[in-house]
Parts: C-alpha cells; structure tokens; sequence
C-alpha cells in the first residue's frame, strides 16, 4: 500500500447537514451526483435538470409534454473533529520496546484522518484537554491544523486528568465551540478510564458521529502474558517511578482474565451505544490504514443492508 493510498472514505453514519461543495451526500436538495428523487418541471427550474427520458416516457404515456426534473442531494463538506486522550498512560510505551507505542499509534491515526479529510474535502479540528485550558482548533483548513499537529500531536508530554475525554465533549457543545451535527468526532484513547454512558449518550443526542478508536497493547492491555516468577518492571506512567514485581502464575492469570474482560466489556458498552470502534493494536501506518478501512466497509455494509 503506497503513502497516496493511505486514506480511507468517511462514511457518515446519516447524511449531512453541514458546507456544499464537499464530497459527501447531504440531506439538503442541490448540486450533487445522488439522485434524490423526481418531480414535474416548475417555471424557473434548470433546464439542465429535466430528465429527458422520463419526460418523454410520460409525455408519451398522456399525449403531452410533461416534463420530468430530477432532484439530487447536495455534496457536502464533512467537518472533522480529533480528539485526543492525553492521560499519562497514553504516553505507553516508551521507544526500543515490541509493544504498542500509543503515541505513534496516535500520529498515525491523526496523519491518516487528516489525509482522508483533505481527500473527502472536509473541514478538519483538533482537541485536546490537557491539565491547563483546552487546545483547540475549530474544524477550518488543513494548514491550521498542521500547525496543531507539528505543536500538540508530535508533543510527547501526556498529562491529562483522568475526565479530560469528558471534559472534551463538554467542551464540544459549548459556547463558540459548539460542533454541528452530522460532524464525525474521531476520539483516541485506550478508554482505560472511559466516559459515562451518560457522557455517550450526551454525545449521541447531538447527532454527532461519534467514532472511538481504541488504542490498547494486546500483550498488556488486552490480555496478560505468562510471567510467572519472572522480575517484571512496571512504570508509573504519572510520577514515572519503576517498581519490579514479581507474579505467581494464579496472579498472571487473575490479571489475564481481568483485561481480557474488561476489553470485551468496553467493546460491548460500545456496540450497546451503536458506537463503532476502531481497534488500533499496531502504530504501523499500513495496519492502522487497514482497521480504518474495515470500519468504513462495516458501515458500507450496515448501510445496503438497511436500506
């Protein structure tokens, strides 16, 4: 998969309401490629518009010119919001280890998002809360946001509270910062500390697309592996200090089965809410492209076998 191929097509979980000249299909009548419907010809209409074959069946079939317009939905421009998880335990883990670096998994997914949004030709934001005031950027060009991405995304310093994902969505849906509806809202996190279903469920009720791209080791994270009576290091990732431990093998497997729960219930909690997630489990650029690639065919799908 060459770098021009590393976007993947956003596909809205409803149509849009949002800017034309975009390339995604609006609920809004106007300019587009979608057929929308078929109506008589009204005084004042563009000629360009009738549809000349079914104008000559009609008129064929009562005797009389009986033009035929066809109706399309607008293009829209899709507007893009990133948030990003800055929690100390997003920093996990370090360079020079074989385990998930969530921050390159977090530059991937934001340099892959912000290439498929120049590609739908949409408006792209940025937000973070950190533990001062929120960084933000409202979704505009694709240079006010490489601004934040060279400032805040290459920032390796993580240090979030543990409710600034809540903190955000708050912030999303008030004052000047408010964020229309129909707008995707990817969120980057390992949702070790996730949201209230509240919180969702707020978010949902804004008609946001909400997409939350879960970002956990598969070693550590999602499961546990076999070290027992291995001197294992842990690293504190809010005061940095490094402790060994050492497990037994009903320890090892305790913990395995905890995480192993655990992701299984945040992706159920997910699903329950009609969230689909993208699961991120490699900060390879190629793998990340795939799984946001899957999500995208997952609502291809949902959608032709809805309709």
């Amino acid at each position: 998969m060459g770098a021009a191929e590393l976007t993947f097509p956003l596909v809205p979980r409803r149509r849009l309401i949002g800017l034309s000249f975009g390339a995604m299909h609006s609920a809004r009548r106007g300019a587009g490629s979608d057929v929308a419907g078929s109506r008589p010809y009204l005084p004042g209409d563009d000629i360009d518009s009738i549809d000349w074959n079914a104008t000559a069946r009609l008129s064929s079939a009562r005797g009389n010119d009986e033009f035929i317009v066809r109706e399309r939905y607008a293009e829209e421009a899709p507007r893009v919001v990133v948030v990003c998880d800055r929690r100390p335990a997003m920093s996990l883990y370090p360079p020079g280890f074989p385990w998930l670096s969530k921050p390159d998994a977090i530059r991937a997914a934001v340099d892959l998002i912000a290439d498929s949004t120049v590609r739908a030709r949409g408006l792209l934001g940025y937000l973070d809360c950190g533990e001062d005031e929120p960084v933000w950027s409202p979704p505009r060009s694709q240079a006010t946001f490489r601004e934040i991405r060279e400032s805040r995304v290459q920032d390796d310093e993580f240090h979030g509270t543990e409710d600034n994902l809540t903190r955000a969505f708050e912030h999303l849906d008030g004052g000047p910062a408010r964020v229309p509806a129909g707008s995707f809202v990817f969120v980057l996190s390992d949702f070790l500390v996730s949201p209230t279903e509240e919180v969702w469920t707020a978010a949902i009720a804004r008609r946001w697309d909400v997409v939350p791209v879960v970002i956990q080791d598969p070693v550590w994270e999602r499961s546990f592996p076999d070290v027992a009576g291995v001197v294992v290091p842990f690293c504190d990732p809010v005061t940095g200090q490094v402790s060994t431990v050492r497990l037994t093998g009903a320890e090892a497997r305790e913990r395995r089965l905890a995480n192993e729960q655990r992701y299984a219930e945040l992706l159920a909690e997910l699903e329950a809410l009609g969230l689909e997630a993208v699961v991120l489990a490699t900060s390879e650029p190629e793998q990340v492209a795939l799984a946001f690639l899957d999500w995208a065919e997952g609502r291809v799908y949902r959608w032709a076998h809805s309709a």
